[in-house]
């Protein structure tokens, strides 16, 4: 609208709302309401007398009321509003409430330390089978708290060749997906060559360059690295 004001004396309302496009009758009716408020609708009438009442009670309870806690205050002072248009009017307004209980930090970035080179230079393209993997985890939420899933992916078959399930974000976990992916997407002979693997950046494939706690994390470590190694570029 501010456009068309802006432009109108210079090429005509009809001809700028062709190509914005607009009906003309809504700039027109835009305009009216501008100039008398009472031609507005009664919903917009009445958002505009429970926006200072919404603000008041959430500053008075030190912005801490949600769209239910602000509705029944609103109750109690006698105003006649349902809880739908509190919350609406609370979204356009930005105002929410405080959520209880503790952030979860789900994932963590690794900072300037060292990370696994990228081997494929973000071109996630392969002609053959195991050719090129991809990795990462996530998160989900559950009933009893959030799980971490972690995943390789065969990029020619698109289709998961190794993934675990964990309640915590640890290093066994992720390196468990790659030992499950290993021989069940390739079983490897003394002369075929093996995968290139592209981690995420999160601070648990992090993991695939520090010394394994255990002997079989050893092993699968050597063996992915080996496949890479012997990878044709």
């Amino acid at each position: 609208m501010a456009y068309i004001d802006a432009h109108r004396d210079q090429f005509g309302v009809e001809s700028i709302c062709r190509v914005l496009p607009i009906a003309p009758s809504t700039y027109h009716r835009h305009r009216q309401c501008q100039a008398d408020p009472t031609r507005r609708s009664a919903r917009a009438r009445r958002d505009d007398a429970l926006r200072p009442e919404i603000q008041r009670v959430w500053d008075e309870n030190h912005q801490v009321y949600g769209p239910r806690k602000v509705w029944k205050q609103l109750k109690r002072e006698g105003f006649r509003v349902a809880r739908c248009t509190v919350g609406r009017l609370m979204r356009a307004m930005g105002l929410r409430g405080a959520v209880r209980g503790r952030a979860w930090i789900t994932t963590t970035h690794a900072g300037d330390g060292a990370r696994p080179r990228d081997l494929v230079d973000r071109q996630f393209v392969a002609t053959r089978p195991n050719q090129l993997w991809v990795s990462d985890f996530t998160y989900v939420a559950t009933w009893g708290g959030f799980v971490f899933v972690a995943f390789v992916i065969d990029v020619f078959a698109r289709r998961l060749v190794g993934w675990r399930v964990s309640a915590s974000m640890c290093t066994d976990f992720v390196l468990d997906a790659l030992e499950q992916a290993i021989p069940r997407a390739w079983p490897r002979g003394p002369h075929r060559p093996g995968p290139s693997q592209r981690p995420g950046r999160a601070v648990s494939f992090d993991a695939l360059h520090r010394p394994p706690r255990r002997r079989r994390h050893r092993a699968v470590c050597g063996e992915l690295w080996r496949c890479v190694r012997q990878c044709p570029r």
